[in-house]
């Protein structure tokens, strides 16, 4: 068997690893953001949502993907039997938990649009019909070859097809389901639920950053040339120049030096240069990353005013960031790197590439906002409401959803209260 044959599947399988990884970053992500009464809750519906995502994407989602089809979908390879695919220098099976694991990071950043307020069984519904229905469309557009691709969209690893189309449904989730109790008073003005551990959501974007070189790094799908570690370098430059924005806009306009603001700068800065990672120079990637930095700052502002609950800063990560991310190749694509598509408006290719992108990032976000929004529409109807009753949202999901405290010394503390009460 050829040496580069193998040295590419071990590759790209390494890459899946860190990406699947990303779960985990996600988890704490969202454990650390929310409050302590839904954690047990968040951590455990991440892992099966995922399960069910993954099973999914094996019998259809694939298929609808990569499949042989027409410029809106595939019609074929479904209930995926591990044989080679032609046109790749690496393993098919490698490659198909490559592309389920991006499907399965896309169904978890949706899903941060639901926290602390949604049925479970809305969850394992949605799970279903987001990979069916939402995300395949989008990924057959821009990279199984669909409308998108033969017009020369520039997403090397998914700030629209990952992270828009997740933070779409996101959007849809937060407006059918409206926000949390508490969260904002009579006169619109909001109160900061904030997340029970910063260094939970500390962790967690360090996981997701080192995740993400497998994401950006690993969609090279091949050691050729060792061109990857460019594209690392560029993701790396990317997340730190995010990073470093956001605490200076927070510390100029807060007054202080915000750390959940810094740490969202940094998956900003991550979300944004995925889609330009293989396309830009470096002074470019970090000019991306720092205006991603500046742009989730005011966007996590913006929000908030309009009245829309996003208790981990979904809609602006990963959809603020990610128009930002697919846009900036319009600009910095360079001559000698946009091998998909044209140069951007500053290295001589005109308004073209930017026009590209913003089609692309109009119909992506279109369509998975609509779809996402119709089918919690749907099942919102079917299941008498999409969100649990507010004496179990009170409660908190751990108790109400499955009977137990992700921190059984909550537990212990709720029922001595309880005896406290009962005997006075």
């Amino acid at each position: 068997m050829d040496t580069l044959f193998l040295m590419n599947s071990l590759w790209v399988m390494l890459g899946a690893i860190l990406v699947i990884l990303m779960i985990g970053g996600f988890i704490l992500l969202e454990t650390g953001s929310t409050r302590m009464k839904n954690a047990g809750h968040i951590a455990g519906k991440t892992i099966l949502t995922f399960s069910i995502g993954s099973i999914v994407f094996w019998a259809v989602g694939f298929g609808l993907i990569f499949g042989k089809g027409n410029a809106l979908i595939g019609f074929s390879d479904f209930l995926y039997s591990g044989y080679d695919i032609d046109s790749l220098s690496l393993s098919g099976s490698v490659f198909f938990l490559f592309q389920l694991a991006f499907a399965g990071i896309s169904l978890t950043i949706a899903f941060g649009g639901f926290a602390e307020r949604a049925k479970l069984a809305v969850y394992l519904v949605f799970a279903v019909l987001f990979s069916v229905i939402v995300y395949p469309p989008i990924a057959h557009w821009i990279w199984g070859g669909g409308w998108l691709a033969e017009i020369g969209q520039q997403d090397f690893a998914g700030s629209t097809v990952v992270h828009l189309t997740g933070a779409m449904a996101a959007l849809a989730a937060t407006i059918l389901l409206k926000p949390r109790i508490g969260k904002f008073n009579k006169d619109g003005s909001a109160n900061n639920l904030a997340g029970h551990n910063q260094v939970f959501t500390a962790l967690s974007v360090l996981l997701l950053w080192v995740g993400w070189f497998g994401f950006n790094a690993g969609s090279t799908l091949s050691v050729d040339k060792g061109f990857f570690g460019f594209v690392a370098l560029n993701t790396n430059l990317g997340a730190a120049a995010g990073t470093v924005a956001a605490m200076i806009i927070s510390w100029i306009v807060l007054g202080k030096a915000d750390v959940p603001m810094m740490l969202n700068g940094a998956l900003a800065g991550l979300v944004a240069i995925t889609a330009s990672c293989a396309f830009v120079d470096t002074w470019a990637a970090v000019l991306i990353g720092f205006i991603s930095g500046i742009l989730v700052f005011y966007s996590i502002i913006f929000f908030e005013k309009k009245g829309i609950d996003d208790p981990i800063a979904a809609l602006s990560v990963h959809g603020t960031a990610g128009v930002w991310g697919t846009l900036s190749t319009g600009f910095f694509a360079t001559k000698e790197l946009a091998t998909v598509g044209k140069p951007g408006l500053f290295y001589g290719g005109g308004f073209h590439q930017l026009g590209v992108q913003a089609l692309g990032v109009i119909a992506s976000g279109a369509f998975a906002l609509i779809a996402s929004f119709i089918l919690l529409a749907i099942i919102k109807k079917a299941m008498n409401g999409l969100r649990v009753t507010e004496e179990e949202e009170i409660i908190g999901l751990d108790m109400s959803e499955h009977g137990s405290y992700g921190y059984p010394e909550l537990l212990k503390a709720e029922q001595t209260k309880q005896k406290a009460e009962a005997t006075v």
